[in-house]
């Protein structure tokens, strides 16, 4: 379980692309050596075990991420149950975990 408080994901790419570029700047790193893991490496939930999650269940029957975790959700699953979060307890948890189950993970390749 991630909750996130105070967190925003476009400050977050954009403080690792800053990082980045200083990196540059300086001499430690080239500019072609950039890649997917030197970036993730840069964001601020490199501290997480698992930094990718499998599944983000998002509350109240908004259809949208509200800028959470924008990097790190391009494979992960969205869930949005119509129940708000207060009322989100063990049952809502194993009907999101059982649509999870029934899901056809691709990673973003094509069927």
């Amino acid at each position: 379980l991630i909750m996130a408080v105070n967190y925003s994901g476009r400050f977050d790419i954009l403080q690792a692309c800053k990082s980045l570029a200083e990196k540059a700047k300086n001499g430690l790193i080239q500019v072609e050596d950039i890649d997917e893991n030197m970036m993730e490496k840069e964001l601020m939930t490199k501290c997480s075990e698992f930094p990718n999650p499998d599944l983000l269940i998002r509350t109240s029957g908004e259809q949208r991420i509200s800028n959470f975790f924008l990097w790190q959700s391009a494979y992960t699953e969205l869930y949005f149950p119509n129940v708000l979060w207060p009322d989100f307890g063990e049952a809502e948890y194993l009907k999101a975990l059982t649509w999870y189950q029934q899901r056809n993970r691709r990673f973003g390749r094509r069927v």
